[in-house]
Order: structure tokens, then sequence, then C-alpha cells
């Protein structure tokens, strides 16, 4: 005899942007949750009205969506958020006119179309009002819009950085290459990746800290090159150059470190970067593996760059020996 297929109790709401589906299972760990060519599929083990069992259903959306749902397991139920492609409201949650047995409006969460709009327009008054203050000098804006704020040019000139790397391996320059290659990947992936990715991050002190870190060292350090270019030394800034790094280097490091730590719950709570391996092993392996991983790395790296400039350091200011006559 064939196993049934359970299904379980699936509620859900909408705005003009998302959709919300709220799981009744109790109990659920690493659950199967996907979108391929429109449709949502949900498979997890979970106690829901049959008692201690697999459940799974799938659900075609009426209109286009973004294929990565957000979830999130609380004890007693799972909660999947889901963006669609264009802000509009549906006049029904599935493709097929009939509503599936197993699917009810979630009342806690429902609204109707009018009501949606006057709660988007209050977000969006908000965020102009909030857009407001800033534009006036909030106190504030310094930590927690310093993303918004100089993003871009944080892109274009990590992405410049590339250059010095190259020219580190091609013989361009006689600085090594591992250093370079260690500080452009590791910024980069703070950059793009831990930041740029999650609009969660993007909000947070750390993140001022981060990129007013980053910035000190290359006030100083670009415009000794400079000057190297023209055969000009200028005490001040040499002296600048080799010695600004020894507090600065080990603090934005530790900058890093904290961001890493911080958003280590994010992309747990939203499973970006998360994937499950094939059959038959079909272990869920969290992006937060591979951050804690990094941490480690980040300290490794600064031990080889502050050795590095260390020696540097040395080679410029090293006392000379005394000949013994």
């Amino acid at each position: 005899m064939e196993n049934q297929v359970l299904t379980p109790h699936v509620y859900w709401a909408q705005r003009h942007r998302e959709l919300y589906l709220r799981v009744e299972l109790s109990d659920v760990q690493n659950p199967a949750i996907s979108i391929t060519e429109n449709v949502l599929h949900f498979k997890a083990q979970g106690h829901g009205a049959k008692g201690d069992n697999v459940y799974e259903f799938h659900l075609e959306f009426l209109e286009l969506v973004k294929p990565e749902p957000i979830y999130k397991l609380t004890q007693r139920q799972v909660n999947i958020t889901v963006q669609k492609k264009v802000s509009q409201w549906w006049e029904r949650l599935t493709k097929q006119e009939k509503r599936p047995l197993f699917l009810a409006p979630d009342f806690d969460r429902w609204l109707d179309e009018s009501d949606a709009e006057m709660e988007l327009r209050a977000k969006e008054e908000e965020r102009l009002n909030k857009l407001r203050l800033e534009s006036e000098g909030s106190p504030e804006k310094s930590f927690y819009d310093t993303f918004h704020t100089v993003a871009d040019m944080m892109y274009f000139c990590q992405m410049l950085a590339v250059v010095e790397t190259i020219n580190a391996a091609i013989g361009v320059t006689s600085s090594p290459l591992l250093p370079s290659l260690i500080q452009l990947l590791g910024r980069n992936f703070i950059l793009f990746i831990v930041i740029g990715t999650m609009e969660e991050m993007q909000n947070k002190a750390v993140v001022f800290f981060v990129f007013y870190l980053w910035s000190i060292v290359e006030i100083f350090r670009y415009p000794f090159y400079m000057l190297t270019c023209v055969d000009m030394d200028w005490k001040v800034v040499t002296w600048l150059r080799y010695t600004v790094w020894i507090p600065v280097y080990p603090l934005g490091c530790l900058a890093e470190a904290v961001s890493v730590i911080q958003s280590i719950p994010i992309f747990n709570e939203t499973g970006r970067f998360s994937f499950t391996l094939p059959y038959p092993v079909k272990i869920k392996v969290r992006f937060s593996f591979f951050l804690q991983i990094y941490l480690i790395m980040i300290f490794l790296g600064l031990y080889i760059n502050f050795r590095h400039l260390y020696k540097q350091r040395r080679r410029r200011y090293g006392q000379k020996k005394k000949k013994v006559t």
C-alpha cells in the first residue's frame, strides 16, 4: 500500500509586494522549501494534524514571484515570506481557481486591498520622514546610514583595488602577492556578501567603523605612493604610512569580525546562501558555518599582513648596527 501524502494546514495573507504563508507544523527542523517554475515546494518532518510525520504541499502562484523564499522556524509553525515580482494586489493566491482544501486565509494578518494601500502609504511616509530627518543632519546618520551614503563609492574603490593585486601578480610592483590578495578578498567578502546582500546589516553602526578603518590607512598610503612616483619624500607622510597601520589594521580586522558575528543570526534566520546536499545525504548546510570558518581566517590574515607590514617598517626605520672599532 502506498504511503498517503500528508498536507499541513497552510494560512496565507498578502501585501502589494509580499505573500505570507503560515504552515501549522510544530517542532520542524531543516525543512525543504524552494520555488521552481513559480511553484512553491514544501516538505518537512514535524508534528501536525496527523501526528509526527512527513508533510508536504505544492502551490503554483497566480502571478510571478521571486524564486528566493525566506522562512523562519518557531516552535509551533513555519512562517514563509515570498516576494512578488510585480507590486500588485492578487485576487487569489494560486493559479487554479479552486482553493486547495489545506489552504485558508490568515485572518491574523489579513487586510483587504484598501487597508493594504493605507499601510503601504504609511510605510512610505515613514521612509520619507526618515530621509528628511537625515537630510537635516540627524546626529545618528553617521553611524546608522553610512552604507547608503557611501556604498557606491566603496564598491567602486574595492573593484579598483583589484588592479593593485594584479600589479603585484605580474611584477609591475615589488609588493608580495599574498598580503595584497588576502586584503582584497577579505574586504570584498565583507562588503559584497556580509553587508551588501543583507539589508538588515546595512543600518548597523559597525558598518561605519569598518569603512572608516579601511579608509584611514589608505589616506596616507596612496599619497605616499604618489610622492614616491615623483621622487619626493615627505618625512611626515612617510612616517604616517609606516606607522598608522599599527593600531588601525588590527582594529579594522576586529570591526570585520564584529560584522561577521552580527550577520550570523541574520543569515540563519533568512536561510540565504544556505543549501541542502543532494540525496542520499540531504543535510542542510547553513551559510553561517562558512562565516564561522571565515572568522578564524580573519585573524590568520591579520597575522600574515601584520608580519609583512612590520618587516616593511623595520626595513625603513630599523636601527643600523654600529661598527665595533
